[in-house]
């Protein structure tokens, strides 16, 4: 299987950006899923799915080793794996496939939060400045959630939100057995320093990490 490669840079190039979309959502069995498209990284376009099971046991499904490696050495998990995963994004639904996980997620309109964020100019909405200024708000706003901190190997990260609508549906298996029906990101997920929000939901974003 072909792999990207990891991306040149300088000592002056610290900061790695994502542009795309996180979805999550929760399952009445238990399980929560992160799911990251992104349509621009250092890797190229690329998706990753992370998984937590109803036992606290966090997975992370990756395409080939270099973003394996990079996503593990940012976020925690129990296992790693490199398998193809395959995100596709049609108008209000979202395909997932990645290991033995599959979910199909229906999109619903956008809410008041989706539209506050829209009203944010998008030049300042992803950058690190924002991000670190409306940390509080996001905390006291949405439970869990987190717009900068750092996860681990000393790389601080920050999220800069622009866009937001709920999750209506997810129909999801794992090993060939339903997950049963959508239910809240909760208890919050364990990845990183922040979780999603509660409520099951797709996110347009930006990331920016600092190495």
């Amino acid at each position: 299987m072909a792999s990207h490669p990891l991306p040149r840079r300088s000592a002056m190039d610290l900061c790695w950006r994502f542009d795309g979309e996180i979805a999550a959502f929760g399952t009445t069995t238990g399980y929560r899923a992160v799911i990251g498209r992104w349509l621009v990284s250092p890797f190229g376009p690329v998706s990753d799915v992370m998984l937590e099971a109803a036992d606290g046991t966090r997975s992370l499904f990756a395409p080939n080793d270099e973003v394996a490696r990079f996503v593990a050495g940012t976020y925690r998990f129990d296992r790693v794996e490199v398998t193809p995963v395959e995100v596709i994004r049609r108008p209000g639904r979202l395909t997932v496939m990645a290991g033995q996980l599959r979910a199909d997620l229906t999109i619903g309109g956008r809410g008041w939060l989706g539209l506050l964020l829209r009203a944010v100019p998008r030049p300042v909405a992803t950058a690190p400045a924002w991000a670190t200024l409306v940390d509080p708000l996001a905390r006291a706003v949405l439970p869990g959630v987190r717009t900068r901190g750092s996860a681990g190997a000393g790389r601080r990260e920050w999220y800069g939100a622009w866009d937001l609508h709920p999750l209506v549906s997810v129909t999801a298996s794992w090993r060939g057995t339903s997950l049963g029906a959508m239910a809240d990101v909760w208890p919050p997920v364990r990845f990183g320093f922040g979780s999603t929000p509660r409520r099951p939901s797709i996110v347009r974003l930006t990331t920016t990490v600092r190495l």
